[in-house]
């Protein structure tokens, strides 16, 4: 048995090296994409929604993630008090409330 290493087979060790790196470079592409394509937007939404969410005040008109349209009476902290139609109020989650609509919506609904 020898151990004489083949210059065919020393070669073949050296070519590994640009794989590696492609790889990497692959892994590190993958990574910006996912970035700019998936986290940076989403990121973006929530910090529009948690905005949105902090600016609610009584008196705003308001659709909810379930569909209703209301006017904002009363807000706490977590939740806030939305009438829906004469004498009708609600308690909703601040988190829920999806758009805020430009004044007098409601009534030309």
């Amino acid at each position: 048995m020898s151990f004489f290493i083949s210059p065919a087979f020393a070669e073949g060790g050296a070519a590994a090296d640009p794989s590696a790196m492609s790889q990497i470079f692959l892994l590190v592409g993958f990574v910006v994409i996912f970035y700019f394509m998936l986290w940076r937007p989403q990121s973006k939404r929530a910090k529009e929604h948690r905005e949105l969410v902090a600016g609610i005040s009584k008196g705003d008109e308001v659709v909810v993630g379930g569909g209703l349209v209301g006017r904002i009476i009363k807000v706490a902290d977590e939740f806030v008090v939305m009438e829906i139609a004469e004498g009708t109020e609600v308690n909703v989650q601040k988190a829920s409330v999806v758009a805020v609509l430009p004044k007098g919506t409601i009534k030309s609904i």
